[in-house]
């Protein structure tokens, strides 16, 4: 007897919680709400802050050669020629990627090429931040 029970009493609660979940969904489906263009564009902004966002035209422009010049200022020892610019990341600031021909400043070195990153702040500042070794040589 205390089965019959159980099972009526689980059946029971079954078919509640189905038809509280069916009336969930007509509640939910009402309140779908039409979003300005607007919003559209800034929640697709907000999807890509951390996200690195490729470079349309890796050709440099005269604005990221002199970010890069001002970054690697007083750099010495390696010799950093921009080859391409490869995108950038939406950070507190912006971080962007160039792929570089690095040649060591010491006679009969072979240049390779390097992946520099650099930081560039809110105010227009530039630092360089990594340098990664693609094993390349030309």
């Amino acid at each position: 007897m205390k089965n019959v029970m159980k099972r009526l009493f689980a059946g029971t609660l079954a078919l509640m919680m189905l038809f509280a979940m069916t009336g969930c969904k007509a509640n939910a489906q009402s309140l779908v709400v039409e979003k300005p263009a607007e919003t559209e564009v800034e929640e697709a902004a907000a999807e890509t802050l951390g996200g690195w966002t490729a470079a349309e035209d890796t050709a440099l422009t005269d604005d990221q050669r002199s970010l890069f010049e001002k970054a690697l200022e007083g750099l010495v020892g390696v010799g950093y020629e921009p080859v391409a610019y490869l995108g950038s990341q939406v950070v507190a600031g912006l971080n962007h990627c160039f792929l570089c021909k690095a040649t060591v400043v010491y006679p009969g070195a072979e240049p390779t090429y390097k992946l520099v990153y650099i930081y560039e702040d809110l105010d227009g500042n530039a630092s360089l931040t990594d340098v990664v070794d693609l094993n390349i040589a030309l």
